[in-house]
């Protein structure tokens, strides 16, 4: 197809952000080569503020402003990390896209090399995530879990002086080049990671159809219905994006040759005493479905008395 017009398109100004922005416009460069496009930065609540996710309002402090801009028409597409997104649909725009989703894991960055079992007891590990805190004083290893903030250069720049390890996503370490940072991925068995890790949301609004025809192309219908079956699950826990939720969800080709999704689902209470953790399966075009009814069975388990304040 041609494009007719600048496509502004908006990203938070981090260099995460800004990598992950760029690395769409690229993908849209190979299916309109002479495309004109112009990169919009756009400042949030979350990156004017150093206080924790949960006092500065936790769920869509990284993404109100881009869609506010959308709406104004100031932009034309948002590039959000898709688990900053509240799980309430925004009125007025769409989800035109969710690119092939990158790695979902939670990864360790340590000083000499330290796997997550080999650091000894009091070590200092660096967090902003109340849900791997909490999933790692689920495991007991004695370790002095430190709340975090900064971007990713910041939290590594802390390893070795101020702290033994930090915890962040593989995700953002691949796609800022910093995967040689990590010293173990950790397995989703012992930290299943947040709702929608690794994957991104390109929005732009619902009644540009030039454009959501344009960003269909860079759409991927399996990362589109993992991402989906997760954050139906945040939503039927009413959690937050800071809640101690986390959900992964894996698309294979089963036995019939029909695709099928395998969903797990936990939430662990702050200080780590409890938690519940359960898996479901299904057709891929049940993904909301599968999400609704693993969070119902969490519910029902108790799950609710877990999340707190984060929820």
């Amino acid at each position: 197809m041609t494009l007719t017009r600048t496509l502004r398109v908006g990203t938070r100004a981090s260099l995460l952000a800004r990598t992950q922005t760029q690395w769409v416009i690229d993908e849209l460069a190979t299916l309109v080569p002479d495309a004109c496009v112009e990169t919009v930065l756009v400042s949030t609540e979350g990156d004017r503020s150093t206080a924790p996710l949960a006092q500065i309002g936790g769920t869509g402090v990284f993404v109100s402003a881009l869609r506010e801009a959308l709406l104004a028409g100031e932009i034309d597409v948002a590039v959000h990390s898709y688990k900053d997104l509240p799980t309430a649909p925004a009125a007025g725009l769409a989800l035109a896209a969710v690119p092939t989703r990158e790695d979902p894991r939670d990864a360790l960055c340590a000083r000499d090399g330290l796997s997550l079992l080999d650091l000894p007891r009091g070590a200092r590990l660096g967090t902003g995530s109340p849900r791997r805190a909490a999933q790692l004083r689920a495991l007991d290893l004695g370790l002095e879990l430190v709340p975090i903030r900064g971007n990713v250069d910041t939290r590594l720049a802390k390893v070795g002086t101020e702290l033994d390890g930090v915890v962040l996503a593989m995700a953002g370490l691949r796609r800022l080049g910093r995967a040689g940072a990590v010293t173990e991925a950790l397995d989703p068995i012992q930290v299943l990671p947040a709702p929608a890790q690794g994957a991104l949301a390109i929005e732009c609004r619902a009644g540009d159809s030039a454009t959501l025809t344009l960003l269909a192309g860079l759409d991927d219908p399996a990362s589109r219905a993992a991402v989906a079956a997760e954050r139906a699950l945040l939503a039927g826990l009413e959690a937050g994006c800071s809640a101690p939720v986390g959900a992964l969800a894996e698309v294979t080709e089963g036995d019939s040759g029909r695709w099928e999704i395998f969903l797990r689902g936990s939430v662990t209470a702050i200080d780590g005493t409890d938690a519940v953790r359960l898996s479901v399966s299904g057709e891929l075009d049940t993904a909301e479905d599968l999400g609704r009814r693993l969070a119902a069975e969490l519910l029902d388990l108790g799950a609710n008395t877990m999340m707190g304040s984060s929820s």
